[in-house]
């Protein structure tokens, strides 16, 4: 069955090349490159919990991790990590270092005129840890748009962007990583941490006391793959993908794995 799949990807490539109008997409296809190295570069920034996330003993696990396994057992080819920078991921998949950011990606409009985004495979939103202090200072998130608190997220992130747009009284800290921004609330150092719901909400089921969630989510936003821009070849291989594990139960399995269970938690760092 694998290998047929994997037929029928290189035949398509080799179809598409004999029309016209799309000579062009399917010789720039990141599929070329991925059947013919036999490896799928997958970018993505470990620390995000749940989707990507590094254990004690140095692997790479999580949502989309397991989400990129799958996909690369479905092409026929080997899972390739390529952990990087939030703030050079978009340089890194555009420069031919992974063919594909599959890393928790909000799917936006400024991002959009540089990427190509499959169809969304996760909704999610904006929510705001607050020391306790704060939690009881405040009746909801609004309240923090106040020049008193302290406010911080993560440089390059949704996260960053909707703490600029919703609370622009407030003072803004950026940092390279979510871990060292959500440790500046847990220490005391900052009010709140502005991210998304779910790294929140495990964030505090991990962290009783130290932080409280306002899960009241004050943004939309939908998740998407990104691959390079003019690819519509692989555009179509993983919206179809998409739609395939949806359909079967595959995606359903790996969500209920990591996010209806914390089974894992104890192997992260």
């Amino acid at each position: 069955m694998k290998l047929g799949f994997k037929k029928a990807l290189a035949g398509l490539v080799v179809a598409s090349s004999v029309l016209g109008s799309t000579v062009v997409n399917a010789a720039n296809s990141a599929i070329d490159g991925i059947m013919s190295s036999g490896e799928l570069k997958v970018c993505f920034e470990a620390g995000y919990i749940p989707f990507e996330m590094k254990t004690k003993d140095d692997r790479f696990i999580g949502f989309d991790i397991d989400i990129s396994k799958h996909m690369a057992h479905a092409m026929g080819v080997k899972f390739v990590p390529v952990n990087t920078a939030w703030d050079g991921i978009i340089p890194a998949l555009q420069t031919g270092k992974c063919d594909i950011i599959n890393g928790g990606m909000g799917i936006t409009p400024e991002r959009n005129l540089k990427v190509l985004f499959a169809d969304t495979y996760l909704e999610m939103g904006q929510t705001v840890l607050v020391t306790p202090e704060v939690a009881a200072q405040i009746k909801d998130y609004r309240d923090l748009n106040d020049p008193k608190y302290r406010l911080v997220s993560q440089i390059g992130t949704t996260g960053a962007i909707a703490a600029k747009k919703y609370f622009p009284n407030a003072q803004l800290n950026l940092f390279e990583t979510s871990a060292d921004s959500v440790l500046q609330v847990k220490n005391g150092k900052a009010d709140a941490f502005v991210y998304d719901l779910p790294y929140n909400a495990m964030y505090a089921a991990q962290n009783k006391g130290g932080v409280v969630h306002l899960d009241q989510a004050f943004t939309y936003e939908p998740l998407g793959w990104a691959i390079r821009q003019d690819d519509v070849n692989f555009l179509n291989f993983l919206n179809n993908y998409l739609v395939q594990i949806k359909k079967d139960g595959t995606y359903d399995r790996i969500y209920d794995k990591w996010f209806n269970s914390d089974a894992w938690v104890d192997s992260i760092q």
